[in-house]
């Protein structure tokens, strides 16, 4: 059984730019971010979008490659015997003959991806913030658009078998 689905980690990835695009929309949280960050409309369109763009997809693209050691828990069972099931016993086939689709609904990768969201990237996000001295909104519009991005790409990968 195999657990990395390139189709759903791609698609994952391509998920975050989605929802950066209406997350960060200035009728959603765009102007507030850009107040909170301290940037403006115009140092915004000076960047170089394709270099931008290029680099959030390849990020997009590990996260949501490690993401299934997080949403699938079968991939608990597989690195026991190392990864490689033509190797296992008898019973590591009978139990994912058991227990191999358990938990693999769109649901259960949401609740691991909120929880990625709230236990991994606010801590990151917001330890990165104080330090840089910005305020609790900016930690808040950011860690949001985490949290609702790792649970829909926990979604996507949890239930794309």
């Amino acid at each position: 059984m195999d657990f990395l689905n390139i189709y759903a980690i791609l698609v994952a990835a391509v998920s975050a730019l989605v929802v950066g695009f209406i997350w960060y929309h200035p009728k959603v949280f765009g102007n507030a971010w850009m107040q909170a960050a301290g940037l403006t409309e115009d140092q915004l369109k000076g960047g170089n979008m394709a270099k931008i763009f290029g680099l959030a997809l390849l990020f997009a693209f590990l996260l949501a490659s490690a993401l299934p050691a997080l949403v699938v828990h079968q991939m608990g069972v597989l690195s026991l015997i190392g990864g490689d099931s033509s190797v296992a016993l008898q019973s590591y086939s009978d139990f994912m003959t058991d227990y191999g689709n358990n938990f693999r609904t769109i649901k259960h990768g949401v609740l691991h991806g909120v929880l990625a969201g709230i236990f991994i990237a606010l801590p990151i996000l917001g330890t990165n913030a104080i330090f840089e001295r910005k305020s609790a909104k900016y930690i808040f519009i950011n860690a949001g658009y985490w949290i609702v991005t790792l649970a829909i790409m926990g979604g996507i990968i949890c239930a794309w078998k």
